[in-house]
């Protein structure tokens, strides 16, 4: 039986109560957590998206890593549920490049893994591409070059949509953000993407 009355009382909980829940077999704990960090693994996965593959299979990697989160949490952590969520939801991505690489997932071996968000420009990791035999690796300047090139590329009504798409929300959301029809906004990420893919480096350089 249920210890709450109404959705109302167990969505006013905090995440590592939830996954204390969830621990004790409390399905609609998991589903909640589920819900409350949909958005995050789109955020993770989006950036590797850009440079090609179905966006859905790393949607389906990245709720893995998230489901692995919940029921492996323990309170006795020092970080928080988010943070720790976001690693694990990091790491199923990663992993599932490197799978891809050895030929074990092939919808995902043309992607790229992006050891910092895209635009954050604060981390002090870098880029390196699954996408080409040799990896690409790009030092923070170079990074933020790439982007600030990208940028001068798009529309304004692009530049919009990047960072609406990029913070997480689904094309329609930004469709009703942006008052356009979700087609409008499909295409334009699509366009984006594909100015994304030639600003990428051919060679391979060094962090400095």
């Amino acid at each position: 039986m249920s210890l709450f009355h109404s959705n109302t009382e167990i969505e006013q909980l905090s995440d590592e109560v939830l996954c204390t829940l969830v621990a004790n077999g409390n399905a609609d704990a998991e589903d909640l957590l589920v819900n409350r960090y949909s958005r995050l693994v789109r955020v993770c996965s989006r950036p590797l998206f850009l440079v090609g593959g179905d966006h859905e299979d790393l949607i389906q990697e990245g709720m893995l890593g998230l489901l692995t989160a919940i029921r492996s949490f323990q309170r006795e952590r020092e970080a928080s549920f988010r943070t720790y969520a976001e690693v694990c939801i990091r790491n199923r991505l990663r992993n599932a490049i490197r799978a891809a690489r050895r030929g074990k997932h092939s919808p995902l071996n043309n992607y790229i893994s992006f050891e910092l968000p895209l635009f954050d420009g604060t981390s002090k990791s870098f880029l390196h591409s699954e996408k080409n035999p040799e990896d690409v690796i790009i030092n923070r300047e170079e990074f933020k070059e790439l982007i600030t090139t990208l940028k001068s590329e798009l529309s304004s009504f692009e530049a919009e949509i990047l960072s609406l798409y990029l913070g997480g929300l689904t094309c329609a959301e930004i469709a009703q953000e942006v008052q356009r029809s979700t087609k409008s906004v499909d295409n334009a990420v699509q366009r984006i993407r594909k100015k994304f893919e030639r600003q990428l480096p051919s060679g391979a350089y060094s962090e400095s």
